[in-house]
């Protein structure tokens, strides 16, 4: 299992108390794109995926984002 692999069994394992970081970083490492335009949200988005998620970047982040 890859370190990617582990950290995102982490999340899904404990979807609890995750910042923003932690789920830009897993979110690149899949091929994620992240927009953030000044605002309280980020905006996820893939090329294969046609609806794109927004998360807000307040701590903690709820586990339905997750």
């Amino acid at each position: 299992m890859n370190k990617r692999t582990k950290i995102l069994e982490a999340m899904r394992n404990n979807p609890r108390d995750w910042r923003i970081e932690e789920l830009l970083s897993v979110a690149a490492q899949f091929g994620l794109e992240c927009r953030n335009h000044g605002g309280s949200h980020h905006v996820f988005s893939h090329p294969g995926v046609e609806n794109d998620v927004s998360v807000p970047a307040h701590r903690p982040i709820k586990p339905v984002y997750i």
